[in-house]
């Protein structure tokens, strides 16, 4: 399966959905709008998307993707969590 981790350059540019990591068929994305919440990031995949708190590792919401690929998802997301936190502070500096 291929990682694929956006560079930091890249994430700088302020899109309104900057992808910060990319594994096999998903996207980890953040939205501009989310500044004023606690970290997390956005997990998608075609019309599916999930959000994950990333301290600690939560699903905080799900459209679309079954249980099995859930557990899936947060295996990838605990593994790279430091990377989405780097992500994170990159994009919105805190």
């Amino acid at each position: 399966m291929a990682v694929y981790v956006i560079e930091r350059r890249e994430l700088l540019v302020r899109n309104t959905m900057p992808t910060v990591l990319r594994v096999g068929p998903y996207s980890f994305v953040f939205f501009s709008s989310d500044q004023g919440e606690p970290q997390h990031v956005h997990v998608k995949r075609d019309r599916s998307i999930a959000k994950y708190w990333l301290d600690p590792v939560t699903l905080a919401k799900n459209r679309g993707f079954a249980e099995h690929e859930l557990n899936r998802i947060e295996s990838l997301v605990i593994e790279h969590r430091q990377t989405l936190l780097e992500g994170w502070h990159d994009y919105f500096g805190a």
